[in-house]
């Protein structure tokens, strides 16, 4: 298991942590330029808005964090490999336990469809790996973590490393150095996530 105290001070430095499948090692990332999701201009798609309308999945908090981890630790069938280890799930199962990870859900009747999880630290929420097995469920998950946090007042939602499909979510690249900046201002607000 990665040391609580260590992992959280990596994260307040702007670092996070990443098993290499090929080697069974991990590392500590800290990307030239981070993908972050602006909270105030944030818009969920036209598909995702009518997703919501239908209400055709449940949003929950913290119900199943280890179920939503473990499916994102799952390969997918673009890769073979995945950088959710072991090590991985175990420190933030921990985290979970200790009130700093969570989860939103999306359920459809009695299946845990799509999620996603992170960590709450004083005003930013990092965002570690989404997951879905139904369309469009973990972003309907990814909205209402959203809405939660502009609701709860927090500054940073941290998308870590820029792909398409965050890009889609409307994130946005910004340099080490802006968003070492705002990680700072939104390290020392003190917000509880629920």
């Amino acid at each position: 298991m990665i040391d609580i105290g260590e992992l959280l001070r990596a994260y307040r430095e702007g670092y996070f942590p990443m098993n290499d499948p090929s080697d069974g090692l991990l590392y500590w990332c800290c990307p030239h330029e981070r993908a972050v999701v602006p909270l105030e201009s944030y818009t969920p798609s036209r598909d995702v808005r009518r997703i919501l309308r239908r209400r055709d999945y449940q949003v929950r908090f913290d119900t199943d964090f280890e179920g939503v981890i473990r499916s994102c630790a799952a390969p997918r069938r673009s890769e073979a490999q995945t950088w959710i280890s072991e090590e991985i799930i175990a420190t933030y199962v921990k985290l979970h336990r200790l009130g700093i990870a969570h989860s939103v859900e999306s359920w459809y009747g009695d299946e845990l469809a799509g999620g996603l999880y992170g960590l709450a630290v004083g005003g930013a929420f990092f965002g570690e790996s989404m997951f879905y097995r139904r369309s469009y469920a973990s972003q309907v998950a990814f909205d209402r973590l959203v809405a939660h946090l502009r609701k709860k007042g927090y500054l940073l939602l941290d998308a870590q490393i820029m792909n398409p499909h965050l890009k889609k979510l409307g994130a946005v690249g910004i340099s080490h150095d802006t968003y070492m900046q705002q990680l700072d201002r939104a390290l020392h607000k003190k917000i509880r996530f629920l």
